[in-house]
Formats: C-alpha cells, sequence, structure tokens
C-alpha cells in the first residue's frame, strides 16, 4: 500500500474524533495502516485534552504527508466547522462540514482496477467524467466515522445513511452494504427502510444484484477463490410451502435459481431462525439476508466491538465501524475504538489485494 486512508470526522459532537485519536495512539502494536482524518484540528485538540489523549496533530495539505508524519503524529486535512462542539450535542449548522469531509475524501480516493466495475482506463475515464468526480487517487480507501442522520436531514441532505450518499457520489445505482465480522459477513437486500417499505422493495433483481456483487467481493477482496452464499428466507420456516408467505416461492427461490446460473454457489431460500449458529455458519462464506435487521442483529450479537460496515460495488474501497456516534457517552472517555480499527485495517487489506489485481 503505498497511498494513505482517508477518515472521515462523522458527527463532530459523537465518539468518531476520540476514536479516531486512539486508534491512533494504538497504531503500532496493531499494525494500522497509514491513515489521515479530514476534521478540524482545534475540535481535535479540545477533545484530546478533555480525554487526556497525548496525541500529536500535524495538519497536512496532502494526504502524500501522510507517510511521512504517521509515525510521531496524527495527520489531520483541515476542514472549517460553523458551530462550535460540544460532545453530545449536535447542531445541524455542522451538517456542511460532515458532508464536506466525505465528499472531498471521494475526491482524494484511488481509481484504478477497484472494484469491478472498472476494467480499463477508458471506463475508468467515462465512469468519472460522468460522475462528476474527480478521482486523483491520492488515497487508497476511504473509512468513514458514523454520522447522525437527524442533522443532515435537518440541514436538507436527502439521504438516508453513507451507503445511499457514496452510491449518489459514485453513480452506482445499487451499492451493496455488507456487515463483516470475525464469525459472520452478512448482506442485507433493503437497507435503510422502514420494515413495511422493505417488504416493498424486495424484488428478485434486487436479491440477484446483492448476491452477484456479493460474491465479486468475496473473491477481490476476501480473497475468497470460490465465495459459498446463502440466502435467508424472509418469513417464519421459509414459508412454509406458501402457507406463511409466498415471497419465498416467487422472489426469492427465482433469485436464488438466477445467481446458481451465474456460476455462483448458492443455497437458499434457508429459515433465518436457523440460519446462524455456528454449525451452519460453517457452511457459507456470506448471508443475503432480505431487510436491515435481519443482517445486522446476529452480527451485533456475535461481536459487536469488531463489526466493520463495507460498501460493495463502488469503484473505491469504503469501511466503517459497525456502531453509530454514540453521543450519549461522547467525550467521557469510554467509547471503544475496536470497530473504528476493524475497519481501517480491513480497508488497508482490502486496497493490497486490489494492488496486487
Amino acid at each position: 500500500m503505498t497511498a494513505p486512508l482517508a477518515l472521515t470526522m462523522g458527527e463532530p459532537a459523537g465518539i468518531g474524533g476520540e476514536i479516531a485519536l486512539m486508534a491512533w495512539q494504538k497504531r503500532a502494536q496493531s499494525a494500522l495502516p497509514p491513515f489521515f482524518i479530514i476534521d478540524n484540528p482545534s475540535r481535535l485538540e479540545r477533545r484530546a485534552a478533555r480525554l487526556g489523549l497525548s496525541v500529536p496533530l500535524r495538519p497536512i495539505a496532502q494526504p502524500a504527508e501522510t507517510s511521512r508524519l504517521f509515525a510521531t503524529a496524527l495527520p489531520v486535512l483541515p476542514i472549517e466547522l460553523s458551530k462550535p462542539v460540544q460532545p453530545g450535542r449536535p447542531d445541524p449548522a455542522n451538517a456542511q462540514a460532515v458532508i464536506e469531509a466525505i465528499t472531498k475524501a471521494v475526491a482524494l480516493v484511488r481509481s484504478g482496477r477497484a472494484g469491478g466495475l472498472v476494467t480499463n482506463q477508458v471506463q475508468k475515464e467515462t465512469l468519472y467524467a460522468a460522475g462528476g468526480l474527480a478521482l486523483s487517487g491520492e488515497v487508497a480507501g476511504v473509512v468513514t466515522a458514523p454520522i447522525a442522520k437527524a442533522p443532515l436531514y435537518a440541514a436538507g441532505c436527502p439521504f438516508p445513511g453513507h451507503t445511499e450518499f457514496l452510491g449518489h457520489l459514485a453513480k452506482v445505482k445499487h451499492p451493496v452494504m455488507m456487515l463483516a465480522g470475525p464469525d459472520l459477513r452478512v448482506v442485507p437486500v433493503t437497507v435503510h427502510l422502514s420494515l413495511a417499505d422493505a417488504l416493498g422493495m424486495l424484488s428478485t433483481g434486487a436479491i440477484v444484484t446483492a448476491g452477484r456483487v456479493t460474491a465479486e467481493a468475496l473473491m477481490r477482496d476476501f480473497g475468497i477463490e470460490r465465495p459459498r452464499l446463502a440466502v435467508a428466507a424472509l418469513n417464519p420456516h421459509a414459508g412454509e410451502a406458501g402457507t406463511m408467505g409466498r415471497e419465498e416461492i416467487e422472489i426469492i427461490a427465482p433469485a436464488v435459481k438466477k445467481l446458481s446460473s451465474l456460476g455462483i454457489e448458492v443455497s437458499g431460500p434457508m429459515p433465518a431462525d436457523t440460519l446462524f449458529h455456528p454449525a451452519a455458519r460453517k457452511r457459507y462464506d456470506a448471508v443475503i439476508c432480505m431487510y436491515h435487521d435481519q443482517a445486522l442483529i446476529p452480527l451485533k450479537t456475535l461481536d459487536f466491538e469488531h463489526g466493520v460496515n463495507v460498501t460493495l460495488g463502488l469503484p473505491f474501497i469504503r469501511t466503517s465501524p459497525d456502531h453509530g456516534t454514540a453521543t450519549d457517552i461522547a467525550g467521557k472517555g469510554v467509547a471503544n475504538p475496536a470497530s473504528l480499527m476493524a475497519a481501517l485495517s480491513l480497508a488497508g487489506v482490502m486496497a493490497k489485494r486490489r494492488a496486487a489485481l
């Protein structure tokens, strides 16, 4: 890996800044790849002082400075905040800075053969010209600190989460969310929707897209030569032959058949209540789930601290901690940086694998 990772600020009133400071402190013992944070240096200095964290900060003008500084200081690419930050109290006035950190990271991210969507220089230039992105290749991947949705909505941001916003920036219509932990990988077909809306949006095509993109990512980014996918059912007992719902028969089974015809090793639809115990987890490399909580509840129950959110199908690497802004504990010194460190480590591994393609 020759380029650093870009870490975005996230919600400034949350724990993103402090877990970034803690992660840098543990950089050597955890062999973290070099990263810089897009943030406000004064805010980070105040948070470090509040928590008694001894972390030297060094403002940078270019990501390339990271390699020189990272061993002795946390590099910070500065952005401005509209209002002073109070830990635990998100302010819509700072929403623009949150958005700026994300868009700036995307503008800096490495392009090349990253994502399966771009296979040659002509395609790359066409894609990025159409998307209006000036991808400079100055960073190897993007790691995003958690954002608070309410202040962004209040400021007029229409996207329900990072996944949708990053897909918009990259002009990717259907980005795919994966949650990856040490013992389980899950992919929800529908994401940030109410359960009622998620049921209405479920389709054979959406399941096929999620499965295809997941299989490609498992090969490219996780080094699994022949991925095995399990597809979860929607209804109890997988619909019990249609007596408890016909989605398995009319929507999910046709998607499984289509994925199999594409050469993907896939099984299902399988009852979700028997899909996540230890013996079952040995039979697949990832589960395609039908809705958000069907995927995230087992992942977070098994290992809340080390889960990583990965956006698949983008022309660049993006990972994130699998937790929220935790404004209730922000500034109290009790936040755990483990998930952020796992996200940084996974992004580094993915960048090395893509560089070797």
